[in-house]
């Protein structure tokens, strides 16, 4: 379809020239793609930083010495870029002003200081998003870094290596500041991460969250949870980050991670519409409240594929997606629709990965959308081939439709290409059902006949049909006080740990001693990882027994919630 309407409207393409405020991610896929689809326009590029088109989520790991050459990190160059797509890019140039009406922009020389005034034919934003740096006392001490840029990143790795720095403290534990975490760990720091929400990694759930903090203490890494920094001093030299209600934490170099917020001051400035999220609003074709202006990346807002609400997202796949989608709507006409993005994102954190699509519980309950939950645990591939790794998968899905609507993945090998497929069915608005049958790639080295993707299927099928019961691990303790907890592991496994109060009756003994359980009260089933708690149920409910329920994710998640928990309590 796009390839015909391509094809069909190069004879009418005119001479326009078009300003591009921006050249990383978005900006630079719209220029190339416009220049692919027209040779004839002229292309202007302004970018206010040295570089073009470099690899921003790349930076933390040229810090940590993992990226060794520093050239690695530039997809192009200025001139290498001019030369191949005939553009005209000016780096350290910043556009400070638009004029709608007379189709003009501002622009200084960040170097010469010339100011100077260019005009164009159709305009495209992709200003990014500005690190936050709340007003905290002594925030402007000297260690006290943001990450967004090749020039941030210089500075840092120069400050760690001249300073002998022998702690670090990130604040924030989202993707970049754990990143960050980590490559400091690489490099022999003591590492702390101190982040106010009650968990890591905004974008998941607590169970999840808890397997990853798990992994993160036993590496070394300090996390200071439901903490907030108050300011920072620095005596002789030495750093100290500031806490509310605990001791201060002694800092060499102290990276910002709070979040970032979309650059939109030049939108604003030329009375562009920011919409409800405070982005610069576009419409489907990703074109501004101008129809002359369009705008991509980090600073746009959209609506959510899922809840249809506003929403903005910092990930460079979603801003190169939309730069070649702009180019084909200036260059063409408005023909591709943009269909939003579901915020697919993945890290790794030492031995594990964690990955995330779609819209997590926490958003879900927010924003009032009806959802059930399943959970699996399952071995990267088949366990007698060796060096399986188990990975865990929750999944949310609609209690009507059985649509799926968010993923969550974290194990140490083989979580990109399950989080992979569950994007796919969540960006296709697929359903629970689609994941029993979907069809992936099996040798014993690389999956199982069924795929831990298919298991989570088979469980939201079998909840969703109400042949399986779940609860989850925070409902456990809001059970009706008479509920009886029973044990279905071995003894020697139940010996290693269980629940308070729990019987235990292995599931391969339990039909020998139905007798033995009472049929008046409540009942939750238990295991390892789930599976044998579900067979233990089916053989219940079968027998007779009516009020069976299963503890989603078993004893393993449990177990981890529970202590993170018990850490959290501690803290206060």
């Amino acid at each position: 379809m796009i390839l015909q309407l391509i094809v069909g409207n190069l004879t009418e393409m005119k001479n326009l020239k078009y300003i591009i405020i921006g050249a990383v991610a978005g900006g630079a896929s719209t220029a190339a793609r416009l220049r692919r689809l027209d040779e004839q326009a002229e292309i202007v590029i302004f970018e206010k930083g040295q570089y073009i088109s470099y690899a921003n989520c790349g930076l933390p790991y040229y810090i940590g010495d993992i990226i060794k050459d520093r050239n690695k990190l530039f997809v192009q160059t200025a001139s290498s870029f001019a030369l191949r797509f005939n553009a005209d890019v000016r780096v350290s140039t910043e556009v400070t002003a638009i004029n709608p009406t007379a189709k003009t922009v501002t622009a200084t020389n960040l170097l010469t200081g010339e100011e100077y005034t260019e005009s164009y034919d159709k305009l495209v934003l992709s200003p990014g998003a500005s690190p936050v740096r709340p007003p905290l006392t002594g925030i402007q001490h000297e260690g006290i870094f943001t990450l967004r840029n090749v020039a941030d990143t210089d500075f840092i790795k120069a400050y760690v290596a001249e300073s002998n720095a022998r702690k670090a403290v990130v604040i924030g534990a989202g993707f970049i500041g754990l990143e960050m975490a980590e490559n400091f760990h690489e490099l022999g720091l003591d590492v702390s991460v101190v982040e106010m929400s009650n968990q890591i990694l905004a974008p998941v759930d607590q169970p999840i969250a808890a397997l990853a903090q798990k992994h993160l203490r036993e590496k070394g890494i300090q996390l200071y949870l439901n903490t907030a920094v108050t300011g920072f001093e620095k005596n002789d030299g030495q750093l100290k980050v500031q806490l509310k209600d605990r001791a201060a934490l002694d800092a060499d170099v102290v990276i910002l991670s709070i979040g970032v917020k979309p650059d939109t001051r030049l939108a604003e400035d030329a009375g562009l519409q920011i919409g409800q999220a405070k982005g610069i609003w576009v419409n489907e074709y990703l074109q501004t409240s101008d129809p002359d202006i369009y705008a991509v990346g980090d600073a746009i807002e959209f609506p959510n594929p899922i809840s249809n609400r506003p929403t903005i997202t910092f990930l460079a796949g979603p801003a190169n997606k939309q730069g070649r989608i702009c180019a084909n709507n200036l260059a063409l006409g408005n023909r591709q629709e943009y269909k939003g993005s579901i915020n697919t994102a993945i890290v790794k954190l030492f031995d594990l990965t964690v990955g995330t699509a779609g819209m997590p519980v926490k958003q879900l309950q927010r924003e009032n959308i009806p959802y059930l939950t399943a959970t699996i645990h399952g071995n990267s591939h088949a366990g007698y081939y060796p060096g399986a790794q188990l990975m865990s998968i929750q999944i949310a899905f609609s209690p009507d439709t059985g649509r799926l609507l968010s993923a969550q993945v974290i194990g140490a090998k083989g979580v990109d290409k399950r989080l992979d497929l569950l994007s796919s069915v969540i960006k296709n608005n697929g359903t629970i059902y689609e994941l029993t049958e979907l069809e992936h790639a099996y040798a014993p080295p690389f999956s199982s006949a069924k795929d831990p993707v298919n298991m989570a299927g088979f469980v939201a099928e079998n909840i969703l049909l109400e042949r399986l019961k779940v609860v989850d691990y925070s409902q456990l303790s809001s059970m009706e006080d008479d509920t009886l907890l029973i044990d279905v592991r071995n003894p020697g496994e139940v010996a290693a740990g269980t629940i308070e109060g729990a019987v235990n009756i292995p599931l391969d003994e339990i039909r020998s001693r139905l007798q033995e359980i009472p049929r008046d009260k409540p009942l939750l089933i238990f295991c390892q990882q789930g599976m044998r708690g579900y067979l233990a149920q089916r053989i219940l409910v079968q027998n007779g027994f009516s009020n069976v329920s299963n503890l989603s994710g078993g004893y393993l998640l449990w177990k981890a919630c529970q202590d993170e928990e018990a850490l959290l309590a501690s803290y206060s």
